[in-house]
């Protein structure tokens, strides 16, 4: 466990949520899925907290408030546990650790796995801020398929690049300069990042 120290760093905790790969049934994909995607996609520093826990309500509340509140991530991911399974409550721990609920994020999620599969409807997933006196941070449950994880931070392209369906990240470094987080450059042939022009700071 390592404390955030550096403002300009962004922490992320990655959270990856599964009875049987917690216990050793099947290999975690979930975890190593998003440091692929986060090592190609952010350009400005960064480094990770990565938990693999069970399903089990009160210990996803707890590994959260702990990445939050102990160790001052600014950005902190969910990978399964978001379906309507009894097992499923990855969202209900979530929500019960919230300041402040951001429903654009599951919205947009779901639109994204709309376009792949007409079971998209049945992922719960949502998206909150967590505040504490002096920190705040952004987290967000991600699907628990390696796939679906990279649709749905990058959004949906043609055969040739473009643009098809927005995907969530880019909206999340102008989300993080909004609670008081560290500024988030991203490789735009991966995604893009959207700010106000009032919010672009020159390059370093």
């Amino acid at each position: 466990m390592s404390k955030k120290t550096d403002p300009d760093e962004l922490l992320i905790g990655l959270v990856s949520i599964s009875d049987r790969a917690s216990g050793g049934v099947y290999e975690d994909k979930g975890i190593p899925a998003l440091q692929d995607w986060f090592g190609a996609a952010l350009t400005s520093p960064w480094r990770m907290e990565t938990r693999l826990i069970p399903d089990e309500r009160a210990q996803i509340e707890k590994t959260l408030i702990e990445l939050v509140d102990d160790i001052g991530c600014d950005l902190v991911l969910t990978t399964g546990g978001t379906g309507p399974s009894r097992r499923d409550v990855t969202p209900e721990a979530t929500l019960a650790v919230a300041t402040k609920e951001m429903p654009g994020f599951g919205e947009q999620m779901r639109q994204i796995s709309l376009q792949f599969v007409p079971t998209a409807i049945l992922s719960r997933q949502v998206a909150v801020i967590r505040e504490t006196s002096d920190h705040a941070a952004l987290i967000m449950n991600l699907p628990g398929q390696p796939k679906s994880i990279k649709e749905t931070l990058e959004g949906v392209k043609d055969g040739e690049g473009k643009q098809l369906v927005p995907g969530i990240f880019a909206a999340v470094p102008y989300c993080i300069d909004l609670i008081g987080g560290p500024y988030v450059e991203t490789n735009e042939a991966v995604c893009k990042a959207f700010r106000p022009k009032s919010a672009i700071r020159p390059a370093k």
